[in-house]
């Protein structure tokens, strides 16, 4: 078993098709199906079945792309790292959309600033997609909204965020205290769609609390759904991140939550990745991002609640 076997095998899985990856290796379409045939004999296993014109992964050969694809990757990698010291190449960087949204942006601008030579990828959509992409190695590293579902992820905690109840400016439950979930869903709902993050925690603290939502509105658009509760249509819960500057400039009211629904924002990798030296570096950003968000929100708290005994 050899490098160029799983190269081979890769590219034929990815592009489901053995003509596309010969063309896209620089083969002749027979080496490559002879390739995949020693594969075949090698472990004992069918790696995909053949129905007319297309050939489609067995779940042997699901399994064992997970494998293949980092030990692939991790080559590669040792390559760049060595040839180049880490001073040139690519780091891909997949968020979820409230962090790519607010986050993602200021530490790339940080990380190139500090290192032009180095190329940034980015790719934001839902934190499972982007947990899927690290796992089939689209990109090196992933921020998101929730814990990886698979084993084979690891993850970093890096900051911390709320879902916080919103409802328009004259409603009863505007800057109420001691707010329930049960009070929120007597009201028409307004919600993120399915398969995004913050829906996944709300709907578990329903489940919870053994409460029926059918949401009046779903938008994958968090300022559609801001817009709807200022105009009287329902209320919502979302990322504090996302509705802090609706919140202060008064276009929505935060009703406040008995029990605050809090989360953690994640890094998360491969556990087969290698970690370059730039990687590391923008992960040591992230962490120190978060350090900082702690720092500043502890300094808002003191300046709101200021210490009595200090007054004059």
């Amino acid at each position: 078993m050899t490098l160029r076997h799983m190269k081979i095998f890769v590219s034929v899985y990815q592009n489901s098709s053995i003509t596309k990856a010969a063309k896209e290796l620089h083969l002749a379409q027979p080496s490559v199906s002879v390739t995949i045939k020693e594969l075949e004999e090698y472990y004992g296993q069918h790696f995909f079945e053949r129905i007319g014109r297309r050939i489609y992964p067995t779940a042997a050969a699901k399994e064992f792309y997970g494998y293949a694809v980092h030990i692939v990757s991790l080559f590669e990698a040792m390559e760049k790292e060595l040839k180049n010291g880490d001073e040139i190449g690519t780091i891909r960087v997949g968020a979820s959309i409230t962090i790519g949204t607010h986050i993602l942006p200021p530490l790339m601008k940080e990380f190139q600033e500090q290192f032009p030579e180095i190329r940034m990828e980015a790719v934001v959509n839902q934190s499972g997609t982007i947990e899927r992409l690290l796992l089939e190695n689209e990109i090196d590293l992933g921020l998101i909204e929730n814990q990886p579902s698979s084993d084979s992820v690891c993850a970093v905690p890096f900051l911390e965020d709320s879902l916080v109840a919103i409802v328009p400016a004259e409603h009863p439950l505007a800057g109420k205290c001691d707010v329930t979930l049960r009070e929120m869903a007597e009201n028409p709902f307004l919600m993120r769609e399915k398969g995004s993050a913050g829906r996944e925690i709300l709907d578990a603290c329903f489940d919870m609390e053994q409460i029926t939502v059918h949401p009046a509105w779903e938008s994958s658009s968090t300022q559609a759904i801001v817009q709807g509760v200022a105009k009287g249509l329902g209320v919502a819960v979302l990322p504090y991140l996302l509705v802090k500057r609706d919140l202060e400039q008064g276009l929505v009211c935060q009703a406040f939550l008995r029990r605050p629904i809090e989360r953690k924002l994640n890094i998360i990798y491969h556990k087969s990745k290698y970690i370059t030296r730039s990687m590391q570096t923008f992960v040591s950003m992230c962490l120190d991002y978060g350090t900082h968000q702690i720092k500043e929100e502890q300094q808002d708290g003191r300046d709101e609640n200021p210490d009595p005994d200090s007054r004059s």
